[in-house]
């Protein structure tokens, strides 16, 4: 599991800051703390991008949510 910081885990990632926004709100409103990690260039913000991490205990259920949002991002 490479994904793992500590005991948070990247659950989705996308070049859309927008999206990830609406993403995490979706995850918070269902109980499911979360974080975005901004990993885009402040000069050029096609290069990198935004991830929402959640506690390890919770990949499951975010997981679940996320694909139920219909994401093709992961």
């Amino acid at each position: 599991m490479d994904r793992v910081m500590n005991d948070w885990v990247r659950i989705f990632a996308t070049t859309d800051p927008g999206l990830a926004a609406i993403y995490k709100g979706r995850l918070e409103e269902n109980g499911i703390p979360a974080v975005i990690l901004n990993k885009q260039d402040s000069s050029y913000v096609f290069l990198g991008k935004v991830e929402i991490h959640v506690p390890a205990d919770c990949v499951a259920e975010a997981e679940a949510l996320i694909e139920e949002l219909g994401s093709t991002d992961k």
